[in-house]
């Protein structure tokens, strides 16, 4: 019930107005998100890898309405792939379709892409391309599979959430092309017509798919906070042989990053996901909704700095 109020609460403009203004909830957002511009996004970046992790930066903002609107969005991560090759970071970026104007044309929407994937090729910058919620399922791997692969290659890659039921399929489609994938759970609210109801069986699912991208993927990304799930990538990797540069771990900003250094002690590589951009709200709920236990630590440092000033 929880979940669901707030993954609907994410989709209101309205509360999002509200919520922006409110200096409380932007310093709890501001333990998940970079803050706003890209000037803040680097320098989150930069600490992230003097702690020996890389990172993966994604502007937030998707469902633009118009061409503009994505027009200025690939500028913006055009600026940022700039930055990353004049700063040094060691960090590549993750975007969404919608971002690019999937809702609005294909063509369009492509044709963004291969202007940014253009320059990401200039600086040799990886990008990923997110996925979001089932309705743009088909549409985003279609456009990857007979589009943006074939021309851009290793450059580009993608992400399979093990909520849906075609998800095992899809790893298999995509092991088989060779290219890179990213395996999250899934952070959207799904109709049990196309997803797992139960989180027992999103957890199989990822388990399995976990094992097949190791054995045969082309650099996994294992994207996942549950240590059950990633204790079980550890001991199949090790059991086979599967040296820890053939994959790497991937976790959120500002979630367990006590988990993401013992990793990386212990000789993983990890990559933080470092959302920034005014479009933080959405972003915020779907993380909350994701895990209870975020509401109970910002309330927490809310409650703390409530009682520093009094």
């Amino acid at each position: 019930m929880l979940r669901s109020s707030l993954l609907w609460l994410s989709e209101r403009n309205g509360v999002f107005d509200f919520v922006k203004g409110n200096s409380v909830a932007r310093k709890m957002a501001s333990r998940f998100v970079a803050g706003e511009t890209p000037d803040t996004a680097i320098e989150a970046v930069t600490e992230i890898n003097s702690t020996n992790l890389t990172a993966s930066l994604d502007l937030l903002g998707e469902s633009v309405t118009n061409e503009q609107e994505a027009v200025s969005a690939r500028v913006e991560i055009v600026d940022v792939l700039e930055r990353i090759k004049e700063t040094g970071v060691d960090a590549n970026v993750s975007i969404k379709l919608t971002q690019m104007g999937l809702d609005l044309d294909l063509d369009s929407c492509a044709g963004n892409m291969r202007a940014l994937l253009e320059v990401a090729r200039k600086h040799d910058i990886f990008v990923r391309i997110d996925m979001e919620s089932s309705q743009y399922t088909e549409r985003t791997l279609t456009l990857f599979r007979e589009q943006l692969y074939p021309e851009f290659g290793d450059l580009v890659g993608v992400v399979i959430q093990t909520c849906l039921y075609r998800a095992a399929q899809d790893v298999e489609d995509l092991i088989n092309q060779g290219a890179r994938v990213r395996l999250v759970k899934g952070a959207y609210a799904e109709l049990a017509s196309v997803a797992f109801p139960d989180k027992r069986d999103v957890d199989a699912t990822y388990a399995t798919l976990t094992e097949r991208l190791l054995s045969e993927g082309n650099y996994p990304a294992i994207a996942t906070h549950d240590e059950s799930l990633i204790d079980h990538a550890r001991t199949y990797a090790r059991e086979r042989d599967i040296d820890p540069e053939r994959f790497e771990f991937q976790m959120l900003y500002g979630v367990r990053r006590d988990l993401q250094q013992s990793l990386r002690q212990a000789g993983y590589n990890v990559r933080v996901y470092v959302p920034y951009g005014t479009q933080w709200y959405p972003y915020l709920m779907r993380r909350l909704a994701e895990r209870p236990a975020n509401i109970a630590f910002m309330i927490g440092n809310v409650l703390k700095e409530s009682l520093r000033w009094r």
